[in-house]
């Protein structure tokens, strides 16, 4: 199974375990990197400076944002107003995975959500 990670502070146990589960794949969407740089230069979020290597030295994947995924997010029924988060549903949708959230709104979606 694919999990798409976001933003999110402080992880459950069942969600780190699905993290830390040796055959999950978890990919970190380039939306999520642009999302964590800007809130990190608003003040917003503490990140680390190398967060891309910690991200790549963590064992995760990135995943790009393709024009299609993109183009998906803006069709998207306004269940969430967030466009980072439309954007991840989007590809999750894409790509049958589920996401890492602790944000309800999503379930909307009918996406997969796990923070347990």
């Amino acid at each position: 199974m694919l999990w798409w990670l976001t933003e999110d502070r402080r992880l459950p146990r069942r969600s780190r375990a699905c993290l830390a589960d040796p055959d999950a794949r978890v990919l970190v969407s380039a939306a999520s990197a642009w999302e964590v740089a800007i809130k990190k230069s608003l003040g917003k979020l503490r990140a680390p400076d190398d967060f891309l290597a910690v991200v790549e030295e963590s064992g995760f994947g990135w995943i790009p944002v393709t024009p299609g995924e993109a183009y998906a997010a803006g069709c998207l029924p306004m269940h969430h107003r967030d466009p980072f988060d439309r954007l991840i549903v989007a590809q999750a949708l894409e790509h049958s995975a589920g996401i890492i959230s602790r944000d309800e709104a999503l379930d909307r979606y009918g996406v997969e959500r796990l923070w347990s």
